[in-house]
């Protein structure tokens, strides 16, 4: 592009053109010619006399000059006019776009696009070869026309991950394999990583690198962490710089389901700070509904960071058949239990029946042998709506004689009376340790240490079922834990009692991550891989580069110690994961990650993301030019008397003016009818009161949302008509609220009207007046409604009899309330000769659908909810106000069935149905 006084041409060559304007002039000047003078004697006889209309000789000074503007405005349109031209320095030959295309560059993403655009708009004008390379999903460079790339912009998304080192491996190799030099632009997104240099190096050896990034440090969001009863908050920048804010959101669900902001703070960087802190303090049931975190305004997987168990303290209640208050604590049964549980659960104090309607998340009983019928009931009913029932044997449990005739609802096992005891002074045996962890266990791949023994437990019977059951055992082969699902919820027995008499279990820390695989502590600390060892967790959703969640598909499950010491990348993706009941949460960020800048080598130029905004002039131009010419002819036929003034003006204006104007009514036109016709629409005359249309919009929208949820028909956003302006045929019901005010419609009005009643519309008249009068004249809306109604076509009328199609189209109704009710309700009158055959419960009316309906209980009102859903006005009191208001919404079911059916409900059919539900 070359630039002439601040304006860029694409193709200057033309501008060589202007020289041609004076020649141009001189041939123009010439025209038409100057005539010949020649003697002749006769023509004193023309003297004295004189011509109203005289002709120049020569082309007006001023039309030679609009011609010469028209030429120049179409030499110059035609070299491509560029304002604001970019001054880069275009080059020649092949040209690589390389981008990092990571989750650091999301926010600033449609800038980026935006650059390459422009990029490829240049490479194009200097005719060069493009390629665009990925390093987050590298594929072999192709170089190919500028032009061909443009349409797979939209294609191009950030990545929830940096590039790896086998991505970069892979893009080095794709890079060796290509032939020939050529010049990069690589758009980095200001976050180091490692091989980038090698990266770096290969480029170079190819040609010239210049690297486009923003001056923006990246920010992002650490995983939040919960201590001491606070969620702390960790924001990071990749650089330091001044003092700033930046606001957190915490959102989550609601009571109702729908996601919400719950709470936002601000956090505060220092000067010269990369990391501030907050902390977070929030009652227990709102920390629960948090998914995640984000940094406001930013978009990307790194600013936002998903929550998972680690922020839930379980509910646990600790329930002992003797708490031995007098003795010592190392004594008591709940005392290890309630050391393990304390730093990361919150404690149900009560008894059974007490805690039972707190919904914990789990139950404790520590050799508890003896439920009362209520309390066996109630916890059977709480296990199976989910609820985590953990038990521990224990002196009580084997003195009874519980599950030893026949299974307990609330024990895994049968059990054998008395207990089993070896390794102590009065056995022969020895004491047992535990034997590995099947591949089947929740415990599988934990470490069994070797002091971890069992001298005493409680035995259960053979049964076929017993070997599903078993997820741990002593090294005998003899059960340690078992487990059974109850309904939705599971009931857990520790075959040893919960302290330290029968077994060190207890003391170990093997007790502790046996009960947090088992989910009964919550993982508010940090997973480790000893944890995760032999557990394998399926991907739920997954976070895509901006930070958005979606479904994960058919994604693979992740290998527990690879999901926790993996490097995010394409094998193992941010999101949500799932492991039985358990969920963790796999964010971009770890707790110890650090964001560092990208250093550049001093050979390689850096360049902002601001890009010159370039504006095209050259089709402004050749329009210019356009208008001068028909100036031009419009100004010559007026000239030579074949044109006048006034014509040539009203010519030039219906040019300019009509044909727009013309040509957008047209459009404004076809998009009502697109908008109409898509789908089926109810629709309300506007009246001009603003009060009362918004209700009739709201009444149409409660109409439309109770056909969605109870009826095949699945109505669009209702439509406001304008009675002078909108065609009327594509709705099949008008609802039409009657004010004192509104203006009457026009002949033209009525007679769409008429000619939408005659096609088979509907229209329902309220008059809104039920509360002060009944129907008629009696009150202002009644004497509106009959002037309104006198130039219509309306068929004679009746109050709806009992047998009318109204009564039974879907509903079987009598009244017909709105948020009024008691006035009649009036429809087309039955013909004169309608019988009624012996044996049905209504007359033989025709097919018609009545056109008119009319009736005062302003329906609107009542049909009317705001955009949650919501009702928007009272209806009654109490119950028997929401009773009217389910009344009326079966009327308006009823209303719109009728129109879209007509008398189908008068079948024959039907009657036997019909019939069943009168009860006759």
């Amino acid at each position: 592009m070359t630039v002439l006084a601040g304006i860029g041409f694409t193709a200057p060559w033309i501008l060589l053109g202007l020289l041609t304007l004076p020649i141009l002039w001189l041939i123009l000047r010439a025209v038409p010619p100057a005539p010949i003078r020649r003697l002749f004697p006769a023509v004193t006889l023309l003297l004295g006399l004189k011509d109203d209309e005289s002709v120049s000789d020569r082309t007006p000074w001023w039309l030679l000059l609009l011609r010469m503007l028209a030429a120049a405005a179409i030499i110059i349109g035609l070299a491509g006019p560029v304002l604001n031209p970019s001054r880069d320095e275009t080059g020649s030959g092949p040209l690589l776009l390389v981008l990092d295309a990571s989750w650091a560059g999301a926010t600033r993403w449609s800038a980026t696009l935006d650059q390459i655009d422009a990029q490829l708009t240049e490479a194009g004008r200097a005719g060069r070869p493009v390629s665009i390379l990925s390093l987050t999903e590298p594929e072999p460079p192709v170089f190919q026309a500028a032009e061909s790339w443009r349409g797979r912009l939209p294609g191009l998304i950030p990545m929830p991950w940096q590039p790896t080192e086998g991505q970069l491996g892979q893009a080095i190799e794709m890079l060796d394999q290509v032939e020939g030099g050529f010049d990069t632009h690589w758009f980095s997104d200001r976050l180091s990583y490692s091989a980038h240099d090698q990266v770096l190096a290969a480029l170079q050896s190819r040609g010239d690198v210049t690297v486009y990034q923003s001056q923006f440090p990246v920010m992002a969001v650490l995983p939040a962490t919960y201590q001491d009863g606070v969620i702390q908050l960790t924001v990071q920048r990749s650089e330091p710089g001044p003092a700033s804010n930046v606001t957190v959101l915490a959102q989550g669900r609601d009571p109702a389901g729908a996601m919400r902001v719950l709470q936002s703070t601000e956090i505060e960087f220092e000067s010269g700070a990369t990391l501030a802190q907050v902390d977070l303090a929030l009652p227990s049931e709102l920390r629960a509904r948090i998914t995640r975190f984000e940094i406001q305004g930013q978009r990307s997987a790194g600013t936002v960071t998903l929550t998972d168990d680690s922020l839930r303290r379980r509910e646990v209640a600790l329930i002992a058949g003797s708490l031995n208050r007098e003795g010592l604590e190392l004594l008591s049964p709940l005392h290890y239990l309630t050391q393990v549980l304390i730093p990361t659960a919150d404690f149900v104090e009560g008894g059974l029946l007490e805690v039972l309607p707190a919904n914990p998340d789990v139950i404790v009983l520590a050799d508890v042998a003896k439920l009362s019928d209520a309390e066996k009931s109630g916890l059977v009913e709480w296990v199976e709506q989910g609820g985590l029932l953990l038990r521990f044997a224990g002196p009580r449990m084997a003195a009874s004689d519980l599950g030893r005739d026949e299974e307990d609802t609330l024990l895994p096992v049968r059990l054998r009376s008395g207990g089993r005891s070896v390794g102590g002074a009065m056995s022969w045996g020895e004491a047992k340790g535990l034997a590995p962890f099947t591949e089947g266990s929740p415990f599988y791949g934990l470490q069994i240490p070797e002091d971890v023994s069992v001298t005493t437990q409680v035995m259960a019977q053979p049964d076929p079922n017993l070997a599903d059951r078993v997820i741990a055992s002593l090294s005998d082969g003899t059960p340690l834990v078992t487990r059974k699902a109850l309904g939705l919820g599971q009931v857990v027995l520790f075959h040893v009692t919960a302290d330290a008499e029968w077994s060190s279990l207890p003391l170990s820390g093997l007790f502790v991550e046996m009960l947090d695989r088992l989910a009964v502590a919550s993982a508010a600390k940090s997973r480790q891989e000893t944890q995760l060892q032999g557990t394998t967790w399926e991907p739920i959703q997954i976070l895509d580069g901006f930070g958005s969640l979606s479904d994960a598909g058919n994604l693979s499950g992740i290998d527990g110690v690879e999901l926790v010491s993996g490097k995010i990348g394409p094998d193992l993706r941010p999101g949500l994961y799932e492991s039985g009941k358990q969920k963790l949460a796999l964010n971009v960020l770890s707790e110890e990650d650090v964001l560092e800048p990208i250093v550049w080598p001093s050979d390689v130029p850096i360049k902002g993301q601001e890009i010159s905004t370039e504006t095209p002039v050259g089709g402004i131009l050749l329009s210019l030019a356009l208008l001068l010419l028909t100036v031009d002819v419009i100004a010559s036929l007026a000239l030579s008397g074949r044109l006048g003034l006034a014509r040539a003006a009203a010519v030039a204006l219906g040019a300019l003016f009509l044909v727009p104007e013309a040509y957008a009514q047209t459009a404004q036109e076809n998009a009502f009818a697109v908008e109409s016709t898509q789908e089926l629409v109810l629709a309300h005359v506007l009246t001009g009161n603003t009060q009362v249309d918004d209700v009739a919009q709201a009444g149409m929208r409660g109409l439309a949302q109770t056909l969605y949820y109870r009826t095949s028909v699945e109505p669009a956003q209702p439509i406001g008509v304008d009675l002078e302006r909108d065609e009327l045929a594509f709705f099949p019901l008008l609802y039409w609220p009657i004010t004192p005010d509104q203006p009457q419609p026009s002949a033209e009005a009525y007679a769409k009207l008429n000619n939408y009643l005659r096609s088979g519309g509907m229209i329902l008249f309220d008059t809104r007046d039920a509360d002060i009068a009944g129907f008629g004249a009696s009150s202002p809306n009644g004497r509106k409604l009959q002037q309104l109604a006198a130039p219509l076509n309306i068929p004679a009328l009746e109050p709806v009899p009992r047998d009318h199609v109204l009564t039974r189209a879907f509903y079987l109704l009598q009244d017909f309330p709105g948020r009024y009710s008691g006035t009649e309700v009036w429809v087309e009158a039955a013909p004169l000769d309608a019988e009624q055959i012996e044996g049905m419960p209504f007359r033989n009316l025709n097919d018609n659908v009545t056109p008119v309906v009319i009736g005062g209980n302003d329906w609107a009102s009542a049909w009317a909810v705001d955009r949650n859903g919501q009702s928007l006005l009272p209806v009654g009191r109490g119950y028997a106000g929401e009773r009217q208001r389910e009344l009326a919404n079966r009327f308006g079911v009823n209303l719109v069935m009728h129109v879209l059916t007509g008398n189908y409900k008068s079948d024959q059919v039907h009657v036997p149905a019909l019939l069943d539900r009168l009860g006759q």
